[in-house]
């Protein structure tokens, strides 16, 4: 009509062009995401732990908590630069007996979850006996082994691995046993052995698996030999804490809880780092990146 406006064509090719040429929120590096991600990780712990010793710095000055009772961080920290040799005194035995300790647990525990996992006979004979065991508190059981072996290094050795396997192996158990059934399927397909299986597929995506189980083994085994220490040692962080606590020293039972603590932490970052360094090397493929 000629007194009518005519619309503009329509073009469907038009909101695809503006969208390809508006501008959108740039997406950052991987690696920098990766970074973000890290240091996320680390200050959040940090920033918590700060949060909690400053809430406890803040009410024991200000309720005037005795030293005896709860000691200050600030107290805590003076302590450990005053007997600071001391501590490092006593942490070489208990660092040294928790390290062999876990290390022995790794062995038995890899060697008895490869049991379970390939031997259904050996699985039926022996995984209930463990959960029995592990069912039994650890403590009860510290006076027998001292009965059996001795107050020397040895029943706190043992009693570490003791209380200490049992989650590596069931960890490995698990791992070793839950592999994809494809993969095997195809390497026996190309007329691979069962040793090249569990050595080439098996294990390696049993690993997350083995070394969570792992790392909870560190914490048994440091509890394995602190208790020992309460009841049989003349040294280490666990006597030098029970001999504290028979003198009323508080800040110096913190301070050794403390170094105990940093000793843990360094075990365990150690776990990881080998953990990482496995998983890049001989890991599975979704975990090697």
């Amino acid at each position: 009509m000629s007194g009518q406006r005519s619309l503009p064509a329509y073009d469907a090719a038009a909101p695809t062009a503006l969208a390809e040429t508006t501008p959108g929120p740039a997406l950052a590096p991987p690696w920098r995401r990766a970074i973000r991600t890290h240091a996320l990780a680390i200050i959040l712990p940090v920033a918590a732990a700060a949060f909690v010793l400053i809430v406890w710095e803040v009410l024991v000055r200000a309720l005037k908590v005795p030293t005896i009772i709860l000691p200050s961080p600030s107290k805590i920290y003076e302590t450990i630069v005053l007997v600071f040799p001391l501590l490092m005194e006593h942490s070489v035995q208990t660092t040294g007996e928790s390290v062999l300790g876990v290390a022995l647990a790794t062995i038995f525990g890899l060697a008895i979850g490869a049991a379970i996992a390939y031997s259904p006979i050996f699985r039926a004979a022996i995984y209930p006996n463990m959960v029995f065991f592990q069912l039994i508190p650890k403590v009860a059981l510290a006076p027998l082994f001292i009965m059996w072996l001795g107050i020397g290094a040895e029943s706190r050795l043992v009693f570490a691995v003791f209380i200490a396997f049992f989650p590596i192996a069931i960890s490995a158990a698990t791992g070793l046993a839950t592999v994809d059934a494809s993969y095997v399927r195809f390497c026996r397909g190309l007329t691979a052995s069962d040793w090249q299986i569990f050595a080439n597929v098996r294990v390696p995506f049993a690993l997350p698996s083995i070394f969570s189980g792992i790392k909870i083994g560190v914490t048994m085994s440091f509890i394995g030999v602190i208790v020992g220490e309460f009841i049989t040692s003349q040294s280490g962080l666990g006597y030098l804490i029970l001999f504290a606590s028979a003198r009323a020293e508080t800040a110096v039972i913190f301070a050794s809880i403390t170094v105990l603590c940093m000793i843990g932490l360094a075990v365990y970052g150690a776990v990881v780092l080998l953990e990482i360094l496995a998983l890049r090397i001989w890991g599975a493929p979704y975990d090697a990146g």
